[in-house]
């Protein structure tokens, strides 16, 4: 692993922190049960958000251990999904035009497919990744 380059950034966590009482910056390093625990419960309110501001370093040194590098960028799809989601942009971004096309058109499959991105998107970027090793 090449350790002067990370797959997931702190300066991203700490901007999807603003936002992390819907549990943005969880999702974001692989966390979707905390992530979703965050969503209901407004951060579990309040407090687990305050206390992700001291977390997410950590959080960060262990998502680049566990997610693989490679020509699509975790930061650049994150800030998709996270604003343009429903649009299916982030999907075009990793190449996945048809999917894509049907997010545009159905508002990410009438959010059902937007969620489903939030829990598993670094999932699909490491696999994409992997594969043009």
């Amino acid at each position: 692993m090449n350790h002067n380059s990370s797959s997931h950034s702190v300066l991203m966590g700490y901007i999807l922190w603003i936002f992390g009482f819907t549990g943005s910056d969880r999702f974001y390093y692989g966390k979707p049960i905390s992530g979703t625990i965050y969503f209901f419960t407004f951060g579990l309110l309040g407090i687990g958000w305050i206390l992700d501001l001291f977390l997410i370093p950590s959080m960060a040194r262990e998502a680049d251990l566990r997610f693989v590098q490679g020509k699509i960028d975790y930061n650049v799809a994150w800030l998709l999904l996270t604003f343009l989601g429903p649009f299916g942009v982030h999907r075009f971004y990793m190449g996945k035009w048809l999917t894509g096309f049907l997010y545009l058109f159905t508002l990410g499959i009438f959010g059902i497919g937007y969620i489903y991105d939030f829990w598993t998107l670094n999932d699909q970027i490491t696999v994409l990744n992997a594969s043009d090793r």
